[in-house]
């Protein structure tokens, strides 16, 4: 359980209702986590699939999860911040399969030809794509956000300098540099690096064969290019498996509900308090469990 707790959004099981026939109070305290609302008016009140649903007088319904450190609701900003994760996935996956498509595609197509002469343009947007999504990722344990945040970085100031070094002055665009010259995959891996601890941390929360399995298509590619031990053919067979998975994964994602990519949502309100709130907090909660366990 602690292990998922520190890798995974979860929603877990709904608290305690005391109720009278004009007030809602959410148990352990609806007041620890909305500290500007004491108490909600209401004149609906449902309970389904682990959640409060509250209907305030006046005003549409709202429903509350049960976290660790006690409620949590979905507002307007944590819904545009979801969609906006989501969106930069998206953005990345369409960039990196349009791009990845011209190995397919006969040598002198039309097709070809714009797409190759737009790779530098179509990378720069994926990877700012991805920039979006792990800014706005949700993860519990704050140093490893960081750390995929900071590969990102790291991957495009080493595109970046790869592409003004060595790659604008040989006449080529960064991606054929790289592919004639595999030793270039040491200044770009860390933004892949970036994406495949995204996919795995989408994979390990939520169970999703094909970011499992990019989990490791991402890696064994850029590997076998950097080593060379890897034949063409092999190469493509991944790459063009990579491409698929990779637009499941970012089309999957709008298929589930916003909470999921936002997590406990009590856990990152308890992190960002004070240390002596915590305490309190924690000393709160654990009364609320006696009194309980004394019911």
């Amino acid at each position: 359980m602690a292990s998922r707790v520190l890798s995974c959004a979860t929603a877990p099981m709904v608290s305690r209702v005391l109720s009278d026939s004009s007030r809602m109070t959410c148990y352990p305290s609806l007041q620890l986590l909305l500290s500007s609302t004491s108490t909600v008016t209401v004149t609906k009140l449902r309970l389904r699939n682990g959640s409060i649903k509250c209907k305030a007088l006046g005003e549409s319904s709202q429903t509350f999860y049960q976290g660790i450190y006690g409620p949590w609701t979905v507002d307007s900003s944590d819904v545009r911040e979801v969609i906006l994760y989501r969106s930069g996935l998206v953005t990345a996956a369409a960039s990196f399969v349009v791009a990845a498509s011209s190995a397919f595609l006969p040598e002198n197509s039309l097709l070809s030809d714009i797409i190759k002469q737009n790779l530098d343009l179509f990378y720069t947007i994926g990877a700012g794509g991805l920039g979006l999504s792990l800014f706005l990722i949700h993860i519990y344990v704050t140093e490893i956000k960081r750390t995929l945040q900071a590969l990102w970085a790291l991957g495009v100031v080493g595109s970046l300098a790869t592409y003004t070094s060595l790659a604008q002055p040989a006449g080529d665009n960064l991606i054929q540099y790289v592919i004639d010259n595999p030793l270039a995959v040491w200044f770009i891996g860390p933004l892949f690096a970036s994406l495949t601890g995204l996919v795995f941390k989408e994979g390990l929360c939520y169970g999703k064969l094909e970011a499992g399995v990019l989990t490791f298509i991402i890696p064994t590619f850029l590997l076998g290019h950097l080593t060379g031990l890897m034949d063409d053919g092999v190469k493509l067979t991944l790459l063009g498996s990579w491409m698929a998975l990779f637009v499941i994964f970012a089309g999957r994602k709008f298929t589930q509900p916003i909470k999921d990519d936002i997590g406990d949502k009590s856990v990152f309100m308890f992190n960002s308090l004070p240390e002596d709130e915590k305490k309190a907090l924690l000393e709160k909660l654990e009364q609320n469990k006696f009194d309980q366990n004394l019911e």
